[in-house]
């Protein structure tokens, strides 16, 4: 298997789709002896179910997926049992808080008022191209910080210097990830013992990621100690520190790290994708721009608010469709505790490595239909005109079970807004050739290779 496997290297999604369309929705791979490529592959709607939700308590992150995330260190991607409990008890009421949501709408609005407008008239003055993904991961970065932190990096502007090493980190933290996965354990730890190759960039990565949030947690505390008591605002980094003293300042910058990487390049990936969509299908943004022009009558340029976009519901559907096909985190993996037997028949052991590959499993006709490969937004929607729900295991674009998301609202808020308001206000094109099979770069998260090439004019 292995020649097979390394010959697809560099379409590593679609080959692994293929492979489960002919076997089932689930397939046995076997590497060298030497290798860390053994592994059960498995997008059976059942054996996901099985995994995620039914028997959960089998298959922890536990220790070897700690080793793989290590620079994530306690964040709660990471953890398990007490500790996992404590990042949702205390996370999951915060992000659920109004002030939340209106501190999200306040940040999203003015980040396209202030980077997102001037950027776009920009290009569109120049009739110049512009990749978009750039342009979202740059937005989401800095919404993300802003929401998490209280701090705008500010990388998106017309004119940036450079790009922000935050972002580089990232960039190059996902990739690392994502070898950690294929290469077998002593390999990739021999490269980060001897500090070369991608163990090296994520050894720098990880010195990055502490230059920039120690002094914010650091000039964050300093100001509550002098005040003694909790400011008027009560945003996440306040009240994470409030939450949390007591604990490590690296317990901190774990879940503040986690929580940007987490919120903001999976924004930026739904968002890419969705746009490419749409440039392929100008049928679906047509009856979006209807329902936007039906809601909105004004014509002064504006951003399109939560409330608004509650009633999109065309856009909403198109969405889901789009993160169906595409989904932002194309996999997820497991060990299990103990042997068991998944639905399909299939024996496990604490030694199986599972891949549950969610970007095959939205293209499987055995799940979605013979229609399965089209973009077709009509099928979330239910015969009362609201959106039709799916089942979270043959849906898993934001997990499923009690691991589910907990920024799975935040992700779609922030998504509708931005694509409401440039729907409305601008009209886009590809500037790039047609290719029926979509270039993914080497990450964790799905990431379209060579970026999203398109020219932008005001709408008239």
């Amino acid at each position: 298997m292995l020649p097979a496997l390394l010959q697809n290297a560099g379409r590593i999604h679609e080959y692994v789709t293929e492979i489960l369309r002919q076997s089932g929705g689930t397939f046995e791979i076997k590497g060298p002896w030497f290798g860390n490529m053994d592994m059960l592959i498995t997008c059976d709607p059942a054996n996901v179910n099985h995994i995620l939700c039914t028997n959960f308590q089998n298959y922890p992150k536990g220790p070897r997926f700690r080793k793989i995330f290590d620079i994530l260190g306690d964040g709660m991607i990471n953890v398990d049992s007490e500790l996992w409990e404590l990042h949702r008890r205390t996370t999951t009421p915060l992000m659920n808080h109004a002030n939340f949501r209106t501190s999200l709408e306040r940040n999203v609005s003015e980040k396209m008022e202030n980077g997102l407008f001037p950027v776009l008239d920009h290009y569109a003055q120049q009739e110049s191209h512009i990749d978009l993904q750039e342009i979202f991961q740059r937005m989401a970065f800095d919404i993300s910080c802003q929401q998490f932190l209280d701090k705008d990096p500010g990388s998106l502007c017309v004119d940036p210097t450079g790009d922000h090493p935050f972002r580089e980190a990232i960039r190059d933290t996902v990739n690392a990830i994502l070898y950690r996965h294929i290469l077998p354990e002593r390999y990739w730890k021999l490269q980060k013992y001897y500090g070369i190759d991608r163990e090296k960039k994520l050894s720098e990565a990880d010195r990055t990621f502490d230059n920039f949030i120690y002094p914010i947690l650091e000039e964050r505390m300093e100001q509550l100690n002098k005040t003694g008591q909790q400011p008027h605002d009560s945003g996440m980094l306040t009240s994470h520190i409030e939450t949390h003293r007591g604990k490590s300042m690296k317990f901190l910058r774990d879940t503040f790290l986690t929580l940007i990487i987490a919120g903001g390049d999976t924004t930026a990936s739904g968002l890419t994708w969705f746009f490419l969509l749409l440039a392929q299908n100008p049928q679906v943004e047509a009856k979006i721009l209807h329902d936007i022009i039906q809601l909105k009558q004004d014509k002064v340029k504006s951003v399109f608010k939560v409330e608004e976009c509650q009633k999109l519901t065309y856009l909403h559907a198109a969405i889901f469709e789009s993160l169906r096909l595409f989904p932002s985190v194309p996999l997820n993996h497991k060990f299990p505790m103990e042997k068991d037997i998944l639905p399909s028949g299939h024996v496990v052991t604490p030694n199986t490595k599972i891949i549950m590959p969610f970007y095959s499993m939205g293209r499987m006709d055995t799940v979605w239909g013979e229609d399965c490969m089209e973009f077709k937004p009509e099928r979330w929607i239910s015969p009362n005109g609201g959106i039709k729900r799916q089942p979270s295991y043959m849906y898993p674009v934001f997990n499923a079970g009690p691991r589910t998301c907990i920024g799975r609202d935040m992700a779609l808020t922030v998504v509708k807004m931005i694509a409401a308001t440039i729907i409305c206000h601008y009209q886009f094109q590809l500037v790039e050739p047609y290719h029926s099979e979509v270039l993914i770069t080497d990450s964790i998260l799905l990431e379209k290779k060579h970026g999203l090439k398109v020219k932008f004019s005001k709408r008239q």
